[in-house]
């Protein structure tokens, strides 16, 4: 039996982990990885860099390499990805399953001011603040590269590019970061507005605790949804059991005879 999971992210080495850490006869799991980021942390398992094609392309790869089940767990924001998996998987026959971290919710005391995209983001600002801590990633600057009259602090992984707000920082760091760090990054850059996605997990989540702290307003960019009919679990751990009761039924399918589909 062969799974492909769609990764990149920690949940998506995690289901990987778990899966080696009790190998399963005849198991054989292949990760993909975007090749964004240019030093990943390799998850157990052979590794596939790069991108499909599309759902065509996808669903082509799933063809030549007799994939039997395939795991979404890419970034909760990697809408593409996601929607040409759903399409791939049903062109294929092949059970698709989305892992997808839960989103954060808002706890007393946080300002928060939700948005369905970036653009949308960028709007609210210059009513918010003037000094705004930037957590979206390096990709989707542009929608606030026309707000000169703002200061941003841009955190990422890998520096972003162009076009970038004219009045710029770059911090370059990876999570995961604690609550000290966040305090002490919010008071010493005078942040009074935070920016960020709602990509859930507690690897990021201490700045909106120093947010709440410090009274700052938060915009949160909702997560786009999972495409419909495809089964979504939130944790590893789920993921994992999934592949293993498949497995468990493939084999019993196989012992039963050959008429018999798994």
């Amino acid at each position: 039996m062969h799974v492909l999971i769609l990764g990149g992210t920690t949940e998506a080495r995690r289901v990987a982990e778990r899966l080696a850490a009790e190998p399963l006869p005849g198991l054989r799991v292949t990760n993909s990885l975007a090749g964004r980021v240019a030093a990943p942390r390799t998850p157990p398992g052979e590794v596939r860099v790069g991108g499909f094609g599309g759902a065509e392309g996808l669903a082509a790869w799933l063809h030549e390499h007799t994939v039997d089940l395939l795991i979404d767990a890419t970034h909760p924001f990697a809408g593409t990805i996601s929607f040409n998996a759903a399409r791939a998987a049903a062109t294929s026959h092949v059970p698709l399953l989305a892992l997808r971290r839960p989103g954060w919710v808002p706890a007393e005391g946080d300002v928060w001011h939700e948005t369905g995209s970036l653009a949308q983001a960028a709007a609210l600002l210059p009513s918010l603040g003037r000094r705004v801590f930037l957590t979206t990633g390096r990709t989707g600057l542009a929608a606030f590269a026309g707000l000169d009259r703002l200061w941003f602090l841009v955190r990422s992984v890998e520096p972003p590019g162009a076009p970038c707000p004219a009045r710029t920082e770059v911090l370059l760091e990876r999570g995961p970061f604690t609550l000290d760090g966040e305090r002490e990054l919010l008071r010493r850059h005078r942040i009074d507005v935070l920016v960020t996605k709602d990509s859930g997990g507690a690897a990021t989540a201490p700045k909106l605790t120093a947010a709440r702290e410090a009274g700052l307003p938060v915009v949160v960019v909702r997560r786009p949804p999972v495409p419909e009919g495809v089964p979504v679990v939130t944790g590893p751990d789920q993921a994992a059991r999934w592949v293993r009761e498949a497995h468990a039924r493939h084999r019993s399918a196989r012992r039963r005879g050959p008429h018999v589909r798994g």
